[in-house]
């Protein structure tokens, strides 16, 4: 019990000594608030911008969460799609691959020309940097599906639908909930991305903003807005699972 009470709250003491370290470092070498803002600063500047962060922490967001949510409707019917067939597997895999080695900001300028500055490159980059590990994920869960068990239920009268279906889908949700847990945090990674260049709203604009006017402490509070919502979401994600898929973690929770 202890053990477990222990793990419940070690992000939290890795997380108070890290601030304590980071303050105490900034308050011994006297480090300028210019360059490097302490835990302090960046409380006391998000406070006083509590307003301004707040509506850009909106914006960013709900068009995060747009473009997640496309990305996860395509991911899904993609990787049924290629999971379900070797042909297929064999064919688009390795362009996704390629594809996703490829640096999402430089679609930016691209999507800019094509919709133009606002929300269009916002979302249209969050769906293109979190889609692939949910592709992937879906695929890997049906592809490996045991080749003994398919033959067993073939034997007893099941198409090859019906396993795709009631054996391969279930079987793919570990995967497919650790895969939203990548891809969300992508997702908000993209559209600050976008938001930095092509945006005059979000976290991504009041970064540049911020620190062209030298506002570093609120420049960080961007960031550490950014990070509460993408580890708000990615805990969100982590409890459905653990409600939903207990039993694919059922060893894991013994040991």
């Amino acid at each position: 019990m202890k053990q477990k009470t222990l793990e419940n709250w070690s992000p939290w003491i890795l997380l108070v000594a890290t601030i304590l370290i980071w303050q105490a470092l900034c308050s011994a070498f006297q480090v300028s608030e210019f360059i490097f803002p302490s835990p302090w600063r960046i409380a006391v500047q998000t406070i006083e911008y509590r307003d301004v962060i707040a509506a850009h922490a909106w914006r960013t967001y709900w068009v995060t969460m747009t473009g997640f949510g496309i990305a996860i409707v395509v991911g899904v019917l993609l990787g049924f799609v290629i999971g379900s067939s070797r042909l297929a597997y064999a064919a688009v895999y390795p362009l996704m691959t390629a594809f996703n080695a490829l640096p999402k900001a430089a679609f930016v300028p691209i999507l800019v020309v094509w919709f133009g500055i606002g929300i269009g490159p916002a979302i249209l980059t969050a769906f293109l940097i979190s889609f692939f590990p949910i592709t992937v994920n879906i695929a890997t869960g049906l592809a490996t599906l045991e080749p003994e068990l398919e033959d067993v239920l073939r034997v007893l009268g099941a198409k090859r639908w019906d396993v795709l279906v009631k054996v391969g889908l279930p079987r793919s949700m570990p995967y497919f909930f650790g895969s939203l847990k990548v891809a969300i945090t992508l997702a908000f990674v993209g559209t600050t991305v976008s938001e930095m260049t092509a945006a005059n709203e979000g976290i991504g604009y009041l970064l540049i903003s911020a620190g062209s006017a030298m506002q570093m402490g609120l420049a960080f509070s961007g960031l550490v807005v950014v990070g509460v919502m993408a580890m708000a979401m990615y805990e969100l994600f982590s409890y459905i699972e653990k409600n939903t898929t207990a039993w694919a973690h059922r060893s894991s929770q013994n040991t």
